[in-house]
């Protein structure tokens, strides 16, 4: 038994096999000062006090009291690996980013992969969209590619963005988990349609990590050589093959194995299984865009690969697990706004909404320069700004050079050939509403065609299993809004609906009827 060990039980004996007969290390502080006794306290006398000079506790203690950073807002149960990117197909006609600069370059990446609503603590297994973020640590700086693995998302407008979120989080007076909450933001924003359909078909509860896809979701701009741009979307198709997990089996491994997909990540790199995704794109150009049906920038629908197919573009490849969790995937750190020359925004509103936020939270979540960090450090390009300064500033600060622009002393200088694309916006400045565009085409494309009849079948048991906990008024409204998706749709969920209504009312009959020494027990204590 003990020889069939998995690598993540067995990581302690194998890094002390990894040692060897290595004489183990003298053990410190954090000065780096010899310690004489780890086990005892200095008290005055073996029942005294213990004495502020006991340097060796502070330490300790300080260091301990201050070692849980806040969990990240979204996304805060994760796992990452390292490995590497390679080009096998030639791009450079879209994009000049160095990244794609020749078929067979490679380039490092760490890649982290998560849920999105649940707590660092919760299960792997639950029905949520999971995270799929990449960094490419490039020799023009990192490029952040931070996804998910569905091609969409539930809103098109950032400033929902935190009430979303709040909407799937916990009551702020009860501190539970509140499907009212859920599905009455849900219902209230008809453009959550299709990603709520895709979150309660059979993707809903992906097998681990290394068998999904992934998506940058957003549209981007790529630049060539040229300056000539393009409208461009990002995927990463799984080489292992998408697999889903049954319900039951969720629920399973929710209540004996929390920690699966971190555990089938982690031993798969171990035993050498390398998992790897293929790297395509899509293209756009502007021209298409300004005639398309639909917003192309609309992060709530997909582009047809019929009319824009998807071009190939190379490999991910992870083949490293991190050497320590919370060095080098707690403390990793993703921004879309890290793009190297080549790849820009487009005027996607959620894309545009994270430039500022990604950043934003981790200097609060990680301090000012978590990009001195090694996991998050630019570590192929040089840094040379005008930044200084700020806590945890680790490196020489950039010595004596000067923290000001302009100046005459010889300081970086900015590169034209660098500057962003140029583009044209002639409408007034306004608050636009985008809640009355088409919001179900596509996800009627989705439920009528993409799945097929035991997938429907799937999609409509677990959202009525998940919508039967709201009021009625909500589930009445969330039921309309699929019937204008698709007849089928609503009225099957209508149907399991009052179903679940049906056998809770039996279920209390039951319940009450059995319990014949209520009534006796009640009219005895009133005597």
């Amino acid at each position: 038994m003990a020889e069939n060990r998995e690598k993540t039980t067995d990581q302690m004996k194998m890094w002390k096999e990894r040692r060897g007969s290595q004489k183990a290390d003298t053990l410190t502080t954090g000065a780096g000062h010899p310690v004489g006794d780890k086990l005892n306290l200095q008290t005055a006398g073996p029942r005294g006090p213990l004495l502020v000079q006991d340097v060796v506790f502070t330490d300790e203690m300080a260091h301990f009291d201050r070692e849980r950073i806040p969990e990240r807002v979204v996304h805060a149960k994760g796992a990452g690996a390292f490995g590497y990117f390679e080009v096998t197909h030639d791009i450079t006609r879209y994009c000049k980013a160095k990244v794609f600069e020749h078929v067979g370059k490679t380039t490092p990446i760490a890649v982290r992969f998560s849920t999105v609503a649940g707590e660092s603590g919760s299960a792997d297994t639950v029905r949520d969209p999971r995270g799929f973020a990449v960094k490419f640590y490039t020799e023009e700086g990192n490029w952040d590619l931070t996804g998910n693995n569905t091609p969409i998302f539930f809103i098109k407008d950032a400033l929902l963005f935190p009430s979303f979120i709040h909407s799937q989080k916990r009551n702020p007076q009860t501190h539970m988990k509140d499907p009212d909450m859920v599905w009455d933001f849900w219902s209230l924003r008809p453009e959550s349609l299709h990603q709520v359909s895709f979150l309660f078909s059979d993707r809903g509860l992906p097998d681990g990590h290394r068998h999904m896809n992934g998506y940058g979701s957003h549209t981007f701009k790529l630049l060539n050589d040229d300056g000539k741009a393009v409208y461009c979307k990002f995927h990463y198709k799984t080489d292992q093959g998408i697999k889903n997990l049954a319900v039951e089996e969720a629920d399973r491994l929710a209540a004996t194995n929390p920690d699966y997909a971190i555990g089938d990540l982690f031993n798969a790199i171990a035993n050498g299984n390398y998992p790897s995704w293929t790297f395509f794109i899509q293209v756009m150009t502007f021209e298409q865009a300004e005639t398309f049906p639909f917003n192309p920038f609309d992060l709530t629908k997909v582009w047809s690969h019929k009319d824009f197919p998807l071009i190939p573009v190379g490999k991910l490849v992870l083949n490293r697990n991190p050497a320590n969790y919370f060095a080098e995937v707690e403390q990793l750190a993703f921004d879309p706004s890290n793009m190297p020359p080549g790849i820009e925004a487009s005027p996607d509103k959620m894309l545009q909404g994270r430039l500022f936020s990604y950043p934003d939270t981790h200097r609060h979540r990680l301090g000012a320069n978590y990009l001195h960090i090694p996991v998050n450090c630019p570590y192929k390009a040089r840094v040379t700004n005008y930044q200084r300064d700020g806590p945890m500033c680790f490196s020489d600060n950039q010595g004596g050079a000067p923290n000001y622009y302009p100046n005459s002393f010889s300081a970086p200088e900015t590169q034209p050939q660098c500057v962003e694309s140029k583009f044209k916006v002639s409408p007034d400045v306004a608050r636009y509403n985008t809640d009355d565009e088409d919001n179900v085409t596509q996800v009627c494309t989705f439920y009528s065609q993409v799945l097929k009849e035991d997938e429907r079948q799937r999609l409509c048991e677990n959202m009525a299993g998940a919508l039967k906990g709201a009021q009625l008024f909500i589930q009445k409204r969330m039921v309309d809004n699929l019937r204008a998706i698709h007849p089928d749709y609503g009225s099957r969920v209508q149907t399991l609906l009052d179903q679940h209504q049906e056998d809770s009312s039996k279920k209390n009959n039951v319940h009450v009827y059995s319990r014949p020494g209520a009534s006796a027990f009640s009219s005895a204590s009133k005597m």
